[in-house]
């Protein structure tokens, strides 16, 4: 790999960390996929 093709791939890990971010945000919210494989007593915390 070059130089300029690891300075490009920064941002795009930084806009995917971010939108997995607040999907998982938003999962947790409202109680998606994700916040039902989560184990009973975390589920408890969050509600």
């Amino acid at each position: 790999m070059n130089k300029d093709s690891k300075k490009s791939k920064k941002p795009i890990l930084l806009l995917i960390a971010f939108i997995l971010l607040i999907a998982g945000l938003a999962d947790i919210k409202y109680k998606g996929l994700f916040f039902r494989l989560l184990p009973k007593s975390i589920q408890a915390y969050f509600k």
